[in-house]
C-alpha cells in the first residue's frame, strides 16, 4: 500500500477521542499519525495500520 507522508487517512475505527482522521508523519516498519481531532501522536506498526484504513486523501489531491 502506497501511503507517504502528510497524507491523511481515514480509518475504520475511530480514535479514542471520536476521531476517524489521522496525518502520516512517518512511515516505514511503523507508522507515526497524528490525530486530526484531538492532536494526539501515536507509532502503529504498518501491518496494523493497512488492515484499518478506509481511504487516503492525497496532500497534492486537495
Amino acid at each position: 500500500m502506497d501511503v507517504r507522508v502528510n497524507d491523511i487517512l481515514v480509518m475504520k475505527k475511530p480514535h479514542p477521542c471520536g476521531g476517524n482522521q489521522m496525518l502520516v508523519l512517518r512511515s516505514g516498519m511503523d507508522f507515526r499519525l497524528r490525530c486530526q481531532n484531538c492532536g494526539r501522536e501515536v507509532m502503529v506498526p504498518r501491518v496494523k495500520i493497512e488492515k484499518n484504513i478506509k481511504k487516503i486523501i492525497r496532500e497534492d489531491e486537495e
